[in-house]
């Protein structure tokens, strides 16, 4: 029951009201003993209830009825979303006088499992399908479809097939293939784990809304921002963290031996290199393991923390329904108590015998949030959500020149993903529906698919990208925000079917912004600031593989008006140097990180510094004006200082510090050649940070002076720009930058281990073409060297290659595509083979092999000759046959001629007509 105190109005209460199924309000539930509500976001809430037999309102309970939760906060009473339950299991103990009874209720969204997906007609390989449709369209056929048996009759809902509950257009277009016996809740619960869509119940209506839109209010910023506070909203704040998940590296296997390793430089690694392993079925390119491989490992960057805020209604400033709701970002108390925006997940509130109420929230920072969101794209990419397999119709008798239909239900997924090097690179997923008919609907089994591609759209020639036996397929690399338009068809026996084409599709760049900096150290002295930054995110994790770099950020913090601007950069951990400050003024510094796609990650913490002059104040204005200059009248011309008059023995010892020499004033010219000597140093005076950024040039170090030395460093470049070559240390890769190529076309020289299990492999490989469509490289491991045209930016191979193995020996062509591949391959057991198709030739080269090809020669002809072209070079011996194309073939044949120029073929007339005849030969020179 709740407690009322009279004199004092009630703040915030909460109440059971019973209702019967499907029907009106019964009444109020007021003699509990106590209840507890779990209300989670796009998932099914749950009620326990005790109740005793004795109190008022029990007979409504013995029964199947509802029970609605509502909440006041000093108005009028209200249900929330999701506070709608289903009294359908009970539990209880005979002996007990007191008749008490619990109550687990589900939401009644539970009931949606009650509804279940039926057959019908045009189904493929057993799935129903939707092609190229949205949420509302599958979800209201399925509900539409289930009440037209008479099923869940109570339930309603209020979005359309073309407007989700907010009005609002639906933004995802998917083709789906599902099983009959599917039912709602499942499909409903699928759809918005795969970020389809957020859902919720209000009473007994659906509502369905774009993802994260409605029910992903921001309110943790702006004017008035929902700040839940220790001590006022939430009293206990545990944390539950674990590193139990966390990997540095990650190796994935797809099909045909593709083997892809991809390392994050920025994951947390107290004990060093940590591993995982993924087997990725279905997965046949690099780009797309790629992109699978960063998206786990981004998931496994470092620890893992689980927050539950126990929360103060009494005492809260902001209460839950009226000021927050499951899916909102308020500002709360996160990992160690820091405040910050923070995802409500999870609502419970609960009150016992006595009616005081208490709950909590489980809440998810911005890095659970991200984790949330790649494993939704993980499943995109994997799934596709396409029905694949064979339609299991029955094909026509006769295949040959029929037009396949178009494919139906065309989806193209593009995603943005990062090279080994960090740059952005686009990827497309496509898929389709099987093809199981001609254009004019006859059954038909199609050989397969082409992908077909257009950039620009509408003006760029159309070119084939790739082939396939399925109903997907993927390709890359495309050039980030560029345009394209995609196409499939199918092919039968060399026939082209009908395009299916998509609309125009823009290549996305990577848009993910690097993590903010960690706070730099600002110090003052010699009239600059030194801001040291310690090469870290904010979290104390290393920056990501597209780390470009930091920018030093510095503004007045009196001026309203002045949102900072650039002055320095890193790239890497080190010190900038900020000179032309104004002293005793305070400035306010900060860093902001950048990736190679132009990201802008969130601010740093913010640091305040001044910078103070180098003689004491009481100087300026009198002789000095405070910057440089000395004041006129103040010492006479005739006393100054003139050359040569101050000497080293008028100079009393440590007379002159530090800080009475300008920044810089004391330069190699001013000291005498031989002056300075070893035994003038004391033992490490000349540290690291006594030596200014870029002071020691090549000029300034002897010949010979680092032979025999080790140079430590992550990195070693002969010259920052132009011509160079840079060595880094990290990554064990020597590149090459010609001077005219800028900063990006460079040739390789580096090592990997963990390719090949228990050894180390190298590898040479050159800049691309001009049209940076390839590249060469060499492999050189154990028991392989490989050599071959690859893909600028992956493995994958795309020209001439050859390899030299410990088990075989191959040579030839092959792009990554199963239907061009041509190649000779031997191996240790003395056979060999080919792969490839033999060129159908029309005219030979004196030198040619091999002639081959075929011919069909008309009706009412007695034979055919086979002209070569020129005169080959040695005598040549043709092996032909002849196919007759009459329906009862009965006709002999044979070669009649055969030179060096050409062979010819006669034939009888066969079956009382002359019918056409085909040949098919096969002619090498010896």
């Amino acid at each position: 029951m709740q407690v009322i105190i009279p004199g004092e109005p009630m703040r915030y209460g909460l109440r059971l009201v019973a209702f019967q199924p499907n029907g009106p309000r019964l009444g109020v539930l007021g003699q509990h003993l106590g209840w507890e509500a779990a209300a989670p976001l796009n998932d099914v809430p749950s009620l326990r209830l005790t109740y005793s037999g004795h109190a008022a309102g029990a007979q409504w309970l013995g029964s199947p009825c509802e029970v609605a939760v509502e909440w006041s906060a000093g108005g009028a009473w209200a249900e929330p979303p999701n506070g709608r339950f289903l009294r359908i299991k009970r539990s209880g103990d005979g002996a007990d006088q007191a008749l008490s009874r619990s109550y687990e209720m589900p939401g009644w969204a539970w009931q949606l499992r009650k509804i279940v997906l039926y057959p019908s007609l045009g189904m493929i390989d057993g799935k129903r399908q939707f092609p190229s449709a949205n949420v509302g369209d599958i979800l209201s056929q399925v509900i539409d479809e289930g009440q037209g048996r008479g099923t869940v009759p109570g339930l309603d809902y209020d979005f359309t097939p073309t407007r989700d509950s907010a009005g609002q257009p639906w933004a995802v277009t998917m083709t789906l293939g599902l099983d009959p016996g599917t039912d709602l809740l499942q499909l409903l619960l699928n759809l918005s784990e795969q970020g389809a869509c957020d859902w919720q119940m209000q009473g007994r209506t659906l509502r369905v809304f774009n993802e994260n839109t409605t029910l992903g209010r921001q309110l943790a910023a702006g004017p008035g921002p929902v700040e839940l506070r220790l001590g006022r909203d939430v009293d206990q704040a545990p944390d539950d963290a674990t590193f139990e998940d966390a990997a540095s590296a990650i190796l994935i296997t797809g099909e045909e031996g593709l083997s892809v390793e991809v390392t994050n430089p920025g994951a947390v690694r107290p004990w060093g290199r940590w591993e995982v392993f993924q087997s990725q079925g279905g997965v046949k390119d690099e780009a797309t393991a790629r992109l699978l491989a960063q998206t786990a490992l981004e998931r496994a960057s470092g620890e893992r923390v689980q927050l539950t805020r126990q929360i103060k209604p009494y005492a809260a400033r902001f209460l839950p329904w009226k000021d927050y709701r499951p899916g909102d970002t308020v500002r709360a108390p996160g990992d160690q108590a820091v405040m910050q925006g923070l995802r409500v997940r999870q609502l419970t509130l609960s009150v016992d015998a006595d009616g005081m109420i208490g709950g909590n929230l489980v809440l998810n920072d911005r890095f659970l949030e991200r984790d949330i969101r790649l494993v939704r794209r993980a499943n995109g990419i994997l799934s596709g959500g396409v029905a694949e397999g064979g339609n299991g119709g029955e094909p026509a008798p006769e295949a040959k020149d029929r037009v396949p239909a178009a494919p139906t239900g065309l989806i193209v997924n593009p995603q943005a993903y990062l090279d080994a090097e960090g740059y952005a690179h686009g990827l497309i997923m496509v898929s389709w529906l099987p093809v199981s008919t001609d254009v004019n609907g006859v059954a038909l089994a199609v050989d397969g698919y082409e992908l077909i591609g257009q950039t620009p759209p509408g003006t760029g020639a159309e070119r084939v990208l790739g082939h396939t036996d399925g109903t997907s397929i993927s390709y890359s690399p495309l050039t980030p925000k560029s345009q394209w338009r995609f196409g499939v068809r199918a092919t039968n026996q060399g026939v082209k079917g009908q395009l299916a084409a998509s609309p125009v599709i823009t290549i996305p760049d990577d848009e993910d912004p690097p993590p903010s900096p960690s706070t730099p150290v600002v110090d003052s002295r010699l009239g600059i600031v030194r801001v040291t930054w310690d090469g870290l995110t904010s979290s104390g994790t290393g920056m990501p593989v597209d780390f470009h770099r930091v920018l030093v950020m510095v503004r007045d913090p009196l001026n309203s008006a002045d949102e900072g601007q650039s002055v320095e950069w890193l790239e890497q951990a080190g010190t900038a140097i900020v000179p032309g400050l104004p002293y005793n003024t305070d400035r306010e510094f900060w860093l902001v990180a950048l990736d190679r796609s132009g990201n802008v990650s969130g601010e740093s913490a913010r640091v305040v510094a001044a910078t103070h002059p180098l003689v004491d104040t009481d100087i300026i204005g009198q002789i000095i004006n405070g910057s440089t200059a000395i004041i006129d009248g103040t010492i006479p011309a005739n006393a100054k200082v003139t050359a040569n008059t101050i000497t080293g023995n008028l100079i009393q010892a440590l007379a002159i510090n530090a800080g009475h020499l300008n920044a810089n004033s004391v330069t190699a010219d001013k000291i005498e050649a031989g002056a300075i000597q070893t035994g003038h140093l004391a033992a490490s005076a000349i540290t690291a940070d006594k030596i200014a950024a870029d002071s020691i040039s090549a000029s300034k170090i002897q010949a010979d002076a680092l032979n025999g030395k080790v140079i430590t460093g992550s990195i070693v470049r002969s010259s920052p720009t132009g011509q160079r070559f840079v060595l880094d240390s990290s990554t064990l890769d020597l590149r090459f930058y010609p001077g005219g190529l800028g900063n990006s076309n460079y040739s390789r020289f580096y090592a990997v281990d963990g390719l090949y299990p228990g050894e180390t492999t190298t590898f040479i490989t050159s800049g691309t073409n001009q049209s940076a469509s390839a590249r060469a490289e060499l492999q050189v491991a154990a028991g392989l060297v490989r050599l071959g045209i690859r893909q600028p930016s992956s493995s994958t191979r795309k020209g001439g290659g050859l390899d030299v193995a410990e088990g075989y020996g191959r040579f030839g062509y092959d792009d990554g595509f199963s239907s061009s591949q041509s190649f000779i391959h031997c191996n240790g057991t003395g056979r060999w083979y080919l792969r490839g198709r033999v060129w159908d030739t029309n005219t030979a080269d004196p030198y040619d092999t091999v002639h081959a090809g075929s011919a069909v020669s008309p009706p009412d002809t007695v034979g055919g000759t086979v002209t070569y072209g020129p005169t080959m070079a040695s005598n040549m011996g043709p092996v032909c046959t002849v196919r007759d194309g009459a329906a009862n073939p009965n006709f002999y044949w044979c070669e009649d001629l055969s030179n060096q120029t050409a062979f010819s073929t006669g034939w009888s007339q066969g079956g009382g007509v002359y019918s056409g005849k085909a040949q098919y030969w096969w002619s090498h020179r010896h």
